[in-house]
């Protein structure tokens, strides 16, 4: 089982990330959870999200207290105390910025992959929303599913230049990915 959790600010599209990779492994063959947790209802509000994929049918229900994978779609949160919480040993941290991984990696003690999210999206979808670039660049290191099943969990959600446009910022962000580089993370953090 692989856990994931998803921190972002309300209107980042943190929870429609979760049910698009949810979907998304559901649609491989694969068991697939996602739910959120909310604290006030309001946009720029933090928001948690989890996700866990499986090969088998997931018994387990409550939030993701040690995740394999934490993806932060706003860097700012790094400042917010127990956003890093819990994090396997072994474990990665994607985050929406434009600053360097290694410097993230060092200053943070994690291994980070930084991708500039919100610039990716405002140019393929005219507004900064992190959510489909991150999850297209979490694919692309990890593999744990082929970045085909996130395009189809978006045909099934969206339609129209929104989808064409999404579908687009996919296939961007893949080209700017090394693909699989954390694939060796999930034996390391015992998932």
């Amino acid at each position: 089982m692989i856990e994931i959790r998803i921190h972002g600010r309300g209107g980042q599209g943190n929870v429609v990330a979760a049910y698009l990779l949810a979907t998304a492994a559901i649609d491989e063959g694969r068991f697939g959870q996602a739910f959120p947790a909310f604290g006030a209802e309001r946009r720029g509000a933090p928001v948690v999200a989890f996700v866990r994929i499986a090969e088998r049918k997931l018994h387990r229900h409550n939030q993701v207290l040690h995740p394999a994978f934490l993806v932060i779609q706003d860097e700012a949160l790094l400042h917010v105390p127990g956003v890093l919480d819990g994090l396997k040993p072994g474990g990665r941290v994607l985050v929406n910025s434009s600053h360097n991984s290694e410097l993230l990696s060092e200053q943070y003690g994690q291994q980070f992959f930084a991708l500039p999210a919100d610039s990716l999206s405002k140019e393929y979808l005219g507004r900064p929303l992190p959510n489909t670039a991150l999850l297209a660049a979490f694919l692309t290191l990890t593999e744990v599913l082929p970045t085909e099943a996130l395009n189809k969990a978006l045909r099934d959600r969206f339609r129209g230049t929104l989808l064409d446009n999404n579908l687009r910022l996919v296939q961007e962000v893949a080209t700017r990915v090394p693909a699989g580089i954390w694939e060796d993370s999930f034996h390391a953090t015992g998932t």
